[in-house]
């Protein structure tokens, strides 16, 4: 693994943490703002090369290291979201 990988799930692992603690759910208001949270339409292509130029072992260092990126902010996203779906549904069950 490399220094990049590290530091990315280090990042992960710490965002996780906080969002799944227990403490005070989002507003419904942030959290679905948060739900809400896309990738633009170029971002989603760039990524779709970048893996499909992974799969065949054709990248370059900075393209994995792009490829790295949009990994990074896909999972801090989906770490977010979910967030936010907990947060809506611990609402749900309080009302």
């Amino acid at each position: 693994m490399n220094g990049v990988n590290t530091i990315v799930d280090a990042e992960s692992g710490i965002l996780e943490r906080a969002i799944s603690a227990d403490n005070e759910s989002w507003s419904p208001e942030a959290a679905r703002a948060i739900l809400a949270f896309e990738l633009a339409d170029a971002d989603l292509r760039r990524a779709d090369e970048l893996a499909a130029k992974a799969r065949s072992g054709a990248m370059t260092d900075e393209e994995r290291q792009h490829l790295e990126n949009y990994l990074h902010v896909g999972r801090l996203v989906e770490f977010m979201k979910a967030k936010a779906l907990l947060s809506l549904k611990a609402q749900d069950v309080a009302a």
